[in-house]
């Protein structure tokens, strides 16, 4: 009798500590997928911040850039004026063209090696 009592006690025992371990393993994977659900919400405000802050310097970025262009536009003779407030392409494209000249006169001549 004392070895049916040693096994059912064993028995007892062992289920006792699937029991634990599988309370142990729930409670981990809650804990890893509220962990999970967090980080993914503080990585979301931390893009949605930044976008923000991206589309804000870009605005203010484009409305200084605009300023000037007008600024420029406004001390141009004839129609370019019309036109480069009409068509922001155009000053765009005045701006194009006068950054590669710059480019050029600055550019070092090139030397040939022999």
């Amino acid at each position: 009798m004392n070895d049916q009592r040693f096994e059912n006690k064993i028995r007892q025992d062992v289920g006792k500590v699937k029991k634990d371990l599988m309370a142990i393993e729930e409670d981990s994977a809650a804990q890893m997928s509220e962990g999970f659900e967090k980080l993914k919400g503080d990585v979301k405000e931390t893009v949605v911040g930044a976008v923000e802050t991206v589309k804000e310097r870009v605005g203010y970025g484009l409305s200084q850039y605009n300023a000037k262009v007008q600024k420029i536009a406004d001390k141009v003779p004839g129609g370019l004026n019309e036109k480069v407030s009409k068509y922001p392409w155009v000053a765009m494209s005045i701006a194009l063209v006068f950054g590669f000249f710059l480019g050029s006169l600055c550019k070092p001549g090139r030397q040939h090696h022999r």
